[in-house]
């Protein structure tokens, strides 16, 4: 018996997308006794308000959470953070969210004490990237002034003293420093506005002189048109590290006497990815000289490159992707993987003896009946231009759509925007395709995994070439058959929200959509978010004030008056990256037209939704909305009222 898509029974609960964790940046720790290092890593848990836990699993197998409650070990450095930790002789050293200082745990001891100093005001001095040079931390600091940002390399001792000293400046942003095997030299990466590390960055390297200062620094590689990300050590006279002057980002060998620029594997292939957070790493240098790498093209597969020769070979694993936190150390090589199949997990490989240990971070996973199984495809876009995207159909062992009917889809658009959405479990994708609506999760162009070229098809074109790729892909999936043109929705976050406001606004293709945290205006948007991202906007609409009038047309809030379907608006109050004020003059916008919407604030929350509490109530309030614009009543969930008003609580319709 038939089941109108949309209402299909589903055993998969918001509750249970939001009851998962997020691992990131495992590090392989070394014992005293000889024995196989340890594995450390962050658990996001939208349980504890989305709390990063570091977790530890000894040599017998027995995981501990290292860092005891209410401690977080979560940096605020570009908003976005990064590595936030270590482990020193056992200790665990890491920035703590609350204060932003750095703090040190002793072993067996459940009272931190601090590194760095207390700031005039609550967090204005924030610490990333984080790594060990003699009895000093090296890293990123971010001093937030009266409303003036400024960043600096620093030395933090180890022993409590916390007598903070700046190494390195000179750059508005600085990344990844790296010392040489002879304590030389050290090398890192610099920027400045209006490029992103994606657009340019600089590869310097100074020497470090007997009293620890730095001295005269010089650029080995890099410009403003040149992203270089990366750089490690090959020896006390050689660096590696990525760049993208080719068109892709590839790994290059560069050598501090100067020489030739050697590609160690020249392919249109990605070796690299976007630098969001801080400490980012896509490759590690083995112990026999290898590299441990990803590479792909949509994807960021595991594989060893030999510098000596530009062999690459994958290794046999059973996760197609992995993100950008690779560490190796005593021939093993942990990374964090992702699969159509698994959830995300740590994964520890044993590159000699073959052997793949995927560390069980208890997470609760539908039966794959349950699953969709996703088809990467190309699908036809504007002026014959390829759009990239993740097809994700409706999925359900028993259940199935009224005969002569195609299913609703749901356009999933990435934020950043300079971003990937690869093949992924995702329980949140499945609470859709579960209940009979298929999941069009479109790369377009702009993202990154396809090379620079793609990456910059959104260069001064943010809201005209997102929209009509989104477009382009959902109405092949119509044309193909496969999707029902009447009963397309878009939903999206930050960046992606952007793109959902700017396509209903500028298109009819959409019956309605959902924006997370979505920029709607871009005037007060420029002087309102957070300094990283503070010029983004130049690369993609243009430089200020030549382009304003560019602003203003380009803007969703300037085109309200051509929006007819209803508009669902989720947001944190707490967003420093995308304001409340974003959604809530969109919001306004929506009230004076009369156009049914709901606005809902959610207290506490930042910039994407970390508590359990809070995914829950957008999922189902989600749901909700696209079952009154559908057609179809979803079995379970509380009704969201829509309003062409403006009034409500937090977490409820405003």
């Amino acid at each position: 018996m038939s089941t109108p898509y949309g209402a299909w029974p589903s055993p998969i609960s918001a509750a249970d997308v939001a009851g998962g964790v997020r691992p990131a940046f495992p590090q392989l720790v070394p014992t005293t006794d000889g024995a196989p290092p340890e594995v450390w890593w962050t658990e996001g848990r939208a349980a504890q308000s989305g709390r990063q836990v570091v977790v530890r699993r000894d040599a017998d197998g027995h995981q501990h959470d290292v860092l005891p409650a209410p401690w977080n070990a979560r940096t605020r450095v570009h908003e976005y953070g990064g590595l936030s930790w270590l482990v020193v002789g056992g200790a665990l050293v890491f920035c703590n969210f609350a204060d932003q200082r750095v703090w040190r745990l002793a072993p067996g001891s459940t009272d931190p004490v601090p590194l760095t100093p207390e700031p005039s005001h609550p967090a204005a001095l924030r610490y990333a990237d984080l790594t060990v040079v003699g009895d000093e931390l090296w890293c990123v600091r971010e001093r937030h002034d009266d409303g003036v940002v400024r960043r600096h390399l620093v030395a933090v001792p180890l022993d409590g003293s916390q007598a903070v000293r700046e190494l390195v400046g000179g750059s508005q942003f600085l990344a990844h420093p790296r010392v040489s095997p002879d304590g030389a030299h050290l090398a890192w990466l610099a920027w400045d506005h209006p490029s992103m590390p994606w657009d340019g960055t600089e590869l310097r390297v100074a020497p470090i002189n007997s009293d620890g200062t730095i001295g005269r620094p010089r650029t080995l590689l890099g410009g403003v048109a040149e992203a270089v990300l990366q750089p490690e050590w090959a020896d006390s006279a050689t660096l590696y590290a990525v760049t993208d002057r080719s068109g892709w980002w590839n790994l290059v060998r560069v050598r501090l006497a100067g020489g030739p620029l050697e590609t160690l594997h020249a392919a249109e292939e990605e070796f690299g990815a976007p630098l969001w957070q801080l400490g980012q790493t896509t490759y590690a240098v083995l112990d026999d000289g290898r590299l441990a790498v990803t590479h792909g093209v949509g994807r960021a597969a595991l594989a060893v490159l030999d510098p000596r020769n530009g062999t690459l070979v994958d290794v046999d694993v059973p996760f197609g992707s992995f993100q950008s936190s690779l560490r190796a150390r005593d021939g093993l090589v942990v990374g964090v993987g992702m699969s159509p199949t698994a959830p995300a997990a740590v994964v520890v490989v044993d590159l000699a003896g073959g052997s793949v240990d995927v560390v069980d971070h208890h997470a609760t996973v539908p039966d794959t009946r349950w699953l969709p199984v996703p088809t990467d495809e190309a699908l036809a876009g504007p002026d014959g231009r390829i759009v990239h995207a993740l097809v994700y159909p409706p999925t359900h062992p028993d259940a199935v759509g009224p005969v002569g009917e195609l299913p609703p889809y749901v356009v999933l658009v990435h934020g950043g925007p300079t971003a990937q959405s690869v093949a992924s479990l995702s329980v949140e994708k499945a609470f859709f395709t579960s209940r009979g609506i298929g999941v069009l999760d479109v790369n377009y162009g702009g993202s990154s995994g396809y090379g620079r070229a793609y990456r910059n098809a959104l260069r001064e074109q943010w809201g005209v070439v997102d929209v009509q790729d989104c477009v382009a892909a959902a109405r092949a999936l119509v044309a193909a058959g496969r999707a029902d043109g009447d009963r397309l929705v878009i939903r999206g976050g930050s960046a992606g929200g952007w793109t959902v406001l700017a396509a209903l606004t500028r298109t009819d293709a959409f019956a309605a959509g959902a924006s997370y945290y979505g920029v709607a205006e871009l005037l007060q948007f420029a002087a309102d978010t957070h300094d990283f991202e503070s010029r983004y906007l130049d690369g993609l609409i243009g430089p200020l004030p030549q382009t304003r009038e560019r602003y203003i047309e380009r803007a969703p809030l300037s085109h309200v008056d051509e929006l007819s379907c209803p508009v669902l608006l989720l947001q944190g109050d707490q967003d420093e990256v995308v304001p409340p004020s974003q959604s809530e003059l969109f919001r306004d916008a929506l009230v004076r037209k009369g156009i049914p919407h709901a606005y809902l604030l959610f207290a506490g929350e930042q910039h994407g939704f970390r508590k359990a509490e809070t995914v829950v109530a957008a999922l189902e309030a989600e749901l909700s909305f696209y079952g009154q614009v559908l057609g179809f009543e979803p079995p379970g969930v509380p009704r969201l009222e829509l309003t062409t008003r403006s009034a409500g609580l937090s977490g409820s319709p405003a």
